[in-house]
Parts: structure tokens; C-alpha cells; sequence
């Protein structure tokens, strides 16, 4: 399912934050509370994420007609990877960008920007459909969905024991501590946020490097992230018709990039991308692995220094 151990270490490390956050709250009882409360968001974002996302970006399903060789393009790379075909929709949005969603491969949609389509060759397209069907594929929205909910539980755990303090609340009655407490209003909420930024990071990543074997051509992909950044940098496109899941941090994860460039001029550690910069040369030194007579020649090899 993730493909990637350190999805897996984040995501536990992720829960076991959530039991903490529990269990200092309000002891056993809180624990098994916190657990319920995981479980059931967790149930909600599986089934409702898919419908949640594209009517907050106000998509609509594409017209094949109007966009033939798109369509042809995703049904042959879902046939190259033997999976199901993934539904398609236009936002109307001129942002440069595009998203993936759905809980599995039978329920999944790809929804692609206005002003993608428009800015795009079809190289660079087809790089970026590959990196959101193997977004589907690799399960990358079902595990950023539960990331963020239990993410959400503890903040709301966290507030929860902020205004308890204020108003003279206590913890459960079997073993809340005020260390615990001090450290869940503070310290949790803050934990749990750099712990999903970093799967949603990771699974980025591993979607690019999947997209690209898919495509069999990561130079595609680099080219149209390279656009994608100039047009998040683009003063005159900058939030222009917008659509609601571009202006939520709740959705960012889910686009190919962050909207608007989102926290990319922030530390790394609260980035919910990676940054284009190491993501393009990811993908070139990927090409330069594969062959491709397109690679670019390594920017970081010296001739002169000594090899051994």
C-alpha cells in the first residue's frame, strides 16, 4: 500500500502523536476516545474525500470531445500501468495546476486546470498525468487523507485542552498530567503539522519518480514543473479566479504543486511540496539513469575532481 517505509514511520509516528495527545488529556479514557475519533474521521475522508475535492474546485466532468487527445492519453497510460481508467475534470480555474482524488483506483478522479491545458505542450502534460495517476495508484490520497485527519484530531484535541486551562478544566479523571497537557497544547499540534507535510512531501516525490517510469520520460515532467513554478511566481496570474480548494491549506496537498507557490519560501519543514528546484533535479538525474539522449549533463560533476 505505501511503497515507501518512510510513509509508513511518519504516518505511525503520526498516530502515536494522536494516542499521546489522548492519553494526556484525558488518560485511558481519552486514549480510546482519540482512537474512536481517528477511526471515524478516518472513515469519512475515505469514502466523501473524491466528491469533497472537486466540488470545491468547482470541476465539472471534461468533455471528451472537446479534449480527445487528453482522454486518449490518460486511457493509454492507465492501460500501460493495467489500471482502471480514473474519471476526468476541468476546473476553470487559469492557475497552472492539477490534482488527483479518490480512495482507490476503481474511485478516482483527475482533475486538471484551465490554464494547465492552456499553458502545457503535450509532452509536458503527459508528464503531469502520469504524476497524478500514479498519485492514485500508489494510494498517495488515501494516505494524505488519513495524515491530515489525524493531524486535525490532535489540533483539535489541542485546542480542547487550551480553553479547559483557561477556564479551569482538568484532564480525564484516570491519569491527565499538567507536563502532558502543557506539551499537547504547545507542542502537538505543532509535531503533527511537520509530520503530515512530510508524508505529503514524500509521497510527492515518490509520485514524480513513478510518473516519470510510467511516461518513460522525466524530462517531460521537469519541463512542465518548471512552468508550474514560473506561473506560481507570475504577478499577474497570482490568485486570479481561484477556485475554493486553491485558497484552502486543506487541499494544497493534493495538487501537483502548492498553490500559488504556497509555503515554498518557507523553511523546508513546514513545506507541504518539495521544492521545485530538487524535484527538477531529481527528475534529470532520473533521465541521465534511464539513458534518455535528452538528459542534461550533470550540473554538479567536476571533471577535474578526483574520483579517487
Amino acid at each position: 500500500m505505501f511503497r515507501s517505509a518512510k510513509t509508513f514511520v511518519l504516518l505511525a509516528a503520526l498516530s502515536g502523536l494522536l494516542l499521546f495527545a489522548g492519553q494526556a488529556y484525558g488518560g485511558s479514557g481519552g486514549l480510546v476516545l482519540m482512537l474512536g475519533v481517528a477511526v471515524v474521521m478516518n472513515l469519512v475522508g475515505y469514502f466523501k474525500s473524491d466528491k469533497i475535492a472537486i466540488r470545491m474546485a468547482r470541476a465539472e466532468p471534461l468533455d471528451e470531445q472537446q479534449h480527445p487527445r487528453l482522454v486518449a492519453m490518460v486511457r493509454e497510460l492507465s492501460d500501460k500501468a493495467g489500471q482502471p481508467v480514473p474519471k476526468l475534470y476541468l476546473s476553470p480555474s487559469p492557475q497552472l495546476n492539477a490534482f488527483a482524488t479518490g480512495r482507490n483506483p476503481e474511485h478516482a478522479a483527475v482533475c486538471v486546470n484551465a490554464g494547465l491545458l492552456e499553458a502545457l505542450d503535450e509532452r509536458e502534460l503527459r508528464g503531469v498525468i502520469g504524476h497524478e495517476l500514479q498519485h492514485v495508484y500508489n494510494r498517495d490520497i488515501l494516505i494524505g487523507t488519513v495524515a491530515a485527519m489525524i493531524a486535525t484530531a490532535i489540533t483539535f484535541l489541542a485546542r480542547i485542552a487550551y480553553f479547559g486551562a483557561i477556564f479551569g478544566g482538568r484532564g480525564g479523571r484516570d491519569g491527565g498530567n499538567a507536563l502532558g497537557q502543557l506539551a499537547l497544547v504547545f507542542l502537538a499540534p505543532i509535531a503533527a503539522m511537520v509530520i503530515q507535510l512530510a508524508v505529503t512531501r514524500s509521497r510527492e516525490s515518490l509520485a514524480d519518480r513513478t510518473g516519470a517510469e510510467l511516461t518513460g520520460d522525466p524530462i517531460g515532467l521537469a519541463s512542465a514543473l518548471r512552468k508550474l513554478q514560473a506561473g506560481s511566481d507570475d504577478p499577474a496570474r497570482l490568485r486570479r479566479g481561484a477556485v475554493p480548494a486553491e485558497t484552502s491549506n486543506a487541499f494544497a496537498h493534493l495538487y501537483i504543486t502548492a498553490p500559488f507557490g504556497g509555503r515554498q519560501a518557507m523553511a523546508k519543514l513546514f513545506s507541504s511540496h518539495p521544492p521545485i528546484e530538487e524535484r527538477v533535479a531529481a527528475l534529470e538525474q532520473q533521465a541521465r539513469d534511464m539513458g534518455l539522449p535528452d538528459a542534461p549533463p550533470n550540473r554538479y560533476a567536476d571533471p577535474q575532481w578526483p574520483t579517487g
